[in-house]
């Protein structure tokens, strides 16, 4: 089974780098810059920022549906990141080095099943949340902080 990864648009993002702080404040969002930790993983480069890089953490509504499972939370994005296009079955390095919490949710957006597991075999996760019939896609979160990473479909 073909999966496609799919970062978060960069278009979405770009206007708020332009507001100052006390306008980002008033929208929840705070500009941070990295302090070399790998822990600012950005949604739209689907890389991880670097040492002294300008990032905004903002709350994103990443599962806009109608039923229990609507979701939002904060997401990390790079100043100047670019879209990440992962090809078809490629999986991004940034994901393969976290611990990640897969989850599946029908044409409806009810979750159907749930798995955590290394990224290093996100590959099989995939495939074996996509064995499930009713599975319309997928997304991922870091499964120790439990933020969203993105959203596999399935191709």
């Amino acid at each position: 089974m073909s999966f496609q990864i799919h970062a978060l648009s960069a278009e979405s993002f770009a206007p708020l780098f332009a507001l100052p702080d006390d306008a980002l404040r008033a929208r929840g969002v705070r500009r941070i810059v990295a302090d070399g930790r790998p822990v600012y993983p950005c949604r739209v480069s689907l890389q991880d920022a670097t040492d002294g890089e300008a990032l905004l953490l903002l709350p994103y509504e990443h599962h806009g549906v109608d039923t229990p499972y609507r979701a939002s939370g904060p997401v990390y994005v790079r100043e100047q990141a670019i879209e990440a296009k992962p090809d078809i079955d490629e999986v991004p390095t940034l994901l393969r080095t976290r611990l990640l919490s897969l989850r599946a949710y029908d044409a409806r957006g009810m979750m159907v099943w749930a798995e955590v597991l290394p990224g290093a075999e996100l590959e099989s996760g995939i495939a074996a949340l996509f064995d499930i019939e009713r599975a319309a896609y997928l997304h991922l979160h870091y499964a120790k902080p439990g933020c969203y990473a993105c959203r596999v479909e399935r191709v």
